[in-house]
């Protein structure tokens, strides 16, 4: 059993693995009686960066339940590589946590796993939040060059990335803003503003830096998505049947805005929350973030079962 670790001021996990029906799966889930929401990581990430994403989840509401995706950490690929098989690893993860039913939160390139989740186990997912998250075919954005893909996804770009997330965390932001969103030098200016002033935003810059370092136990799962991705080409998530939320930024060069778009017009009552002038993290790093999490709160209350 791994030591407890901080991902965020306050808030620690401490993974385990378990065997389920299909497989080996590292998870981590918080204390307490309330209904259970997974969290569904996105690309070189894993069970902290799973935390981390669902920060903004009451846990004295809530359980919430982190896991890595197969390839990512202590979850083996082997427990699956296509989207069909994680999001079956998933009900199978419920199950031997003995859990009935979970609402899903994704972001990124968690969301094929997790729509398809609600679409293959419709019964186990009491409401759906999509945060950025992928709907469709996916490739790596047209705006992280060569040397931003070498930083986010080497070992020594993760090194270099950490001594300069520490040392200059406004470079660090607008590398990431440069590859991930659609933004004039003026909206440049003004996010950067927002998340250097933004307590909540520095913290979540240098807690999401830490889940994508090091780099080399995720690779396997981050290279698996990227060929996954490639094959797709819409998911069908006009299947989905529980209560959907689709969040995402209008300006989002990584995961486009059309995924949102796509997702909530074929999810049947689907609510949406689109963050103006927002990047592929703006649910996190936008002045809009605030209302954003808000709505996400709302949503899970809304719908959370009863008793």
């Amino acid at each position: 059993m791994a030591q407890a670790k901080e991902v965020l001021p306050g808030i620690s996990i401490e993974p385990k693995v378990v065997q389920t029906s299909l497989g080996q799966v590292e998870y981590d889930l918080t204390e307490g009686q309330g209904p259970v929401v997974l969290s569904c990581h996105g690309g070189i990430g894993g069970v902290d960066q799973a935390r981390v994403l669902a920060d903004w989840v009451d846990t004295g509401s809530y359980r919430v339940l982190s896991l890595s995706r197969p390839g990512y950490l202590g979850t083996p690929l082997s427990s699956g590589r296509g989207v069909e098989e994680q999001a079956d690893l998933m009900a199978a993860l419920l199950d031997a946590l003995h859990i009935d039913q979970a609402a899903v939160v994704s972001a990124s390139a968690g969301g094929p796993p997790a729509y398809m989740l609600a679409i293959r186990h419709p019964q186990r997912v009491w409401a759906l939040v999509a945060i950025d998250a992928v709907s469709g075919y996916y490739d790596m954005p047209e705006t992280a060059g060569p040397i931003a893909q070498a930083i986010f996804t080497t070992q020594w770009g993760q090194k270099l990335l950490k001594m300069i997330g520490e040392a200059r965390p406004d470079i660090f932001l607008k590398q990431i803003f440069q590859a991930e969103a659609y933004l004039t030098k003026k909206q440049m200016k003004e996010h950067l503003d927002f998340a250097m002033n933004s307590p909540m935003a520095k913290d979540f810059v240098k807690a999401f830096m830490n889940t994508m370092n090091p780099y080399q136990p995720r690779k396997a799962g981050t290279e698996n998505d990227m060929e996954q991705y490639r094959r797709l080409h819409h998911l069908p998530v006009e299947n989905i049947t529980c209560p959907s939320l689709i969040i995402h930024g209008t300006h989002d060069a990584d995961v486009k805005f059309y995924d949102g778009v796509y997702a909530h017009e074929n999810i049947k009552n689907s609510q949406r929350f689109w963050i103006e002038e927002g990047s592929h993290l703006a649910f996190w790093l936008n002045r809009h973030a605030p209302k954003a999490r808000e709505a996400a709160r709302r949503f899970l209350e809304e719908h959370s079962p009863k008793g």
